[in-house]
């Protein structure tokens, strides 16, 4: 319990962290003021239901429709509150959601925490998209439901407790019973006792729904993100006749999260075989419990009713708890799995770095860079490697030595490994095989990571024109291009964005050797400040005088490459 109070803690400090987040405050604040108004109005209707049912009793005309009016302007103003109060926690919901999502998405991002925690780097996280998309929101519509509920209930049972104490001022007595013994105001009494036993009951039932709830939340992420993954290779499963395949492994997702659901209704039927029943006969309790006082003389009509609902907002707000259990096993689970992943997050970036990232202004140079794979066999040394502003190079190596990890380590994410790498911060653009293309128009696509506005449409179809793409290109949708239309792409954006250093890792393999000499070619004839290092099996076509690195001889001789 003390671990759920301090992720809770965490979280909400996330939530009233920025100046956004501390303006919620003060809504919230607003909302409170807002809900305790509903204490006031069923103190009023509590009062009210004894006039109404006492003018009824006495077949007072008159007073039934005076009554009926004020019922009416109860009813009126309570709604008007009740309709600004949830606008404002909608507000005050989007807002803290904003924040803690926000918070999320620096700490899965920043440093590229996103690859390492994929990569099983500190803790295993299990889909991350669904902790930012859902579980935010449900933390924070969760948490301001529950917490304002808490609030109303706590305030109103004082008013409550108040009311019921001075409206059962007459004892039970126990003489039918054989007992010479009389209970003063036993309603009150009763009230907490049966809200007590109910609670405890409740929480017996219902102790084991927590992680069954989180595990089904695990298990329905699990089974979205194989049908979202599929989507996006519908061209590579049409074409090796893999629907079967991919249905199987849907069906199995599925079972599942169909084999944990029927888990999880066992749980909320056995829950609800006692939940069910309180609620549906809290509102009836109370008027047999107040039934000996009309009895006896105590009460007449108006106060017997006046009674109950007195007495039934007294064991309602009491049973908060009985009420709300499934929700806050819910909340509970939401707030479990949300503080893991940040917490994850920040372990990652709390973490020392083994390989030094430096800046240098003109050059990338590695010095004394060992890299091993993630079980810690060692796969390339470079003692030392000085590549400097204009000096273009050419790394080969036999497929499995590591030069797709030499540029990760380059690129500043390789965790496995030591030494130090020194690079133009801002400066270096990476192109790998398979770039990735992200949602929407091929403008979009091309300009990428800057916003198209940066470049302006124009100078992104003249770049798209330069790299060989046709004129209905920007048409096409980017999940349909092909794998040489993707790296053709992938060129467009060197042309746009022009940096200082470009690593090529096998990013022109799906071209024939036509074709990629004359991109090459082009991409020298319009870039060049630009210093390329290719990392390929085969010498890149379109230049000459490269600087030839083989990684074969764990070695990183200058050699001039002879045409």
């Amino acid at each position: 319990m003390h671990d759920l109070f301090r992720q809770f803690e965490r979280l909400v400090r996330i939530c009233v962290s920025t100046p956004a987040g501390r303006i919620g405050i003060a809504i919230f604040l607003a909302v409170v003021c807002l809900k305790l108004g509903a204490v006031y109005a069923t103190v009023r209707l509590v009062q009210w239901t004894g006039a109404f049912y006492s003018a009824v009793q006495s077949v007072d005309g008159p007073q039934i429709l005076r009554q009926i009016g004020v019922f009416a302007v109860i009813v009126g103003l309570n709604s008007a509150r009740h309709i600004v109060s949830e606008y404002m926690r909608k507000h005050l919901e989007l807002r803290w959601r904003r924040v803690l999502t926000d918070h999320a998405l620096d700490a899965w991002t920043r440093d590229k925490a996103y690859w390492h925690l994929a990569n099983g780097q500190g803790s295993a996280i299990d889909n991350p998209d669904q902790r930012i998309a859902d579980d935010c929101r449900f933390f924070v519509a969760g948490l301001l439901g529950e917490v304002l509920d808490l609030i109303q209930g706590v305030v109103g049972l004082f008013s409550y407790v108040a009311l019921l104490w001075a409206l059962s001022d007459f004892a039970l007595s126990l003489a039918p019973l054989g007992l010479n013994l009389d209970i003063p105001r036993y309603m009150v009494w009763a009230a907490f006792l049966y809200a007590a036993m109910s609670s405890v009951l409740t929480h017996a039932l219902g102790r084991r729904l927590k992680p069954v709830l989180a595990e089904q939340q695990h298990r329905e992420a699990s089974f979205r993100f194989a049908l979202a993954r599929w989507r996006g290779h519908f061209d590579a499963v049409a074409l090796s006749d893999g629907e079967a395949a991919d249905r199987r492994r849907f069906a199995a997702r599925f079972e599942d999260v169909a084999q944990n659901w029927r888990h999880l209704v066992r749980r909320e039927m056995i829950l609800q075989s006692f939940t069910y029943p309180f609620q549906h006969s809290v509102l009836r309790i109370p008027l047999f419990v107040a039934m000996p006082g009309y009895l006896a003389g105590a009460v007449d009509f108006g106060g017997l009713m006046q009674l109950a609902m007195a007495f039934s907002n007294v064991v309602t707000t009491l049973s908060w708890f009985i009420f709300s259990y499934r929700d806050l096993a819910e909340l509970a689970a939401t707030a479990t799995r949300l503080d893991s992943f940040l917490q994850a997050a920040k372990g990652f970036h709390d973490t020392p770095k083994p390989i030094a990232l430096a800046d240098a202004a003109d050059r990338l140079e590695l010095i004394d860079l060992s890299l091993r794979s993630p079980s810690g066999t060692a796969l390339l040394t470079v003692p030392a490697l000085t590549l400097r502003h204009g000096d273009h190079a050419w790394i080969r190596g036999r497929s499995g030595l590591g030069k797709t990890t030499l540029l990760k380590a380059i690129s500043g994410f390789w965790p496995h490994g030591d030494g130090r790498v020194m690079r133009p911060a801002g400066c270096i653009m990476v192109l790998p095989q398979r770039p990735y293309m992200p949602s929407g128009s091929l403008i979009e696509a091309a300009a990428y990571p800057s916003p198209p506005d940066r470049f302006g449409q124009g100078a992104i179809m003249r770049a798209l024109g330069l790299v060989g793409m046709d004129e209905g290109a920007d048409l096409k949708p980017v999940d349909c291009l092909s794998g040489g239309e993707t790296q053709r792409l992938a060129m467009a954006r060197l042309l746009l964005h022009k940096p200082a250093f470009a690593i090529l890792d096998e990013a022109t393999s799906a071209l024939d050797a036509a074709a990629e000499g004359k991109l090459l070619q082009r991409l020298r004839q319009e870039l060049p400040d630009t210093t390329f290092i290719m990392i390929a099996h085969r010498e890149p076509p379109g230049f000459g005088g490269l600087r030839r690195i083989d990684l074969d001889q764990r070695a990183v001789p200058a050699m001039p490459l002879t045409a």
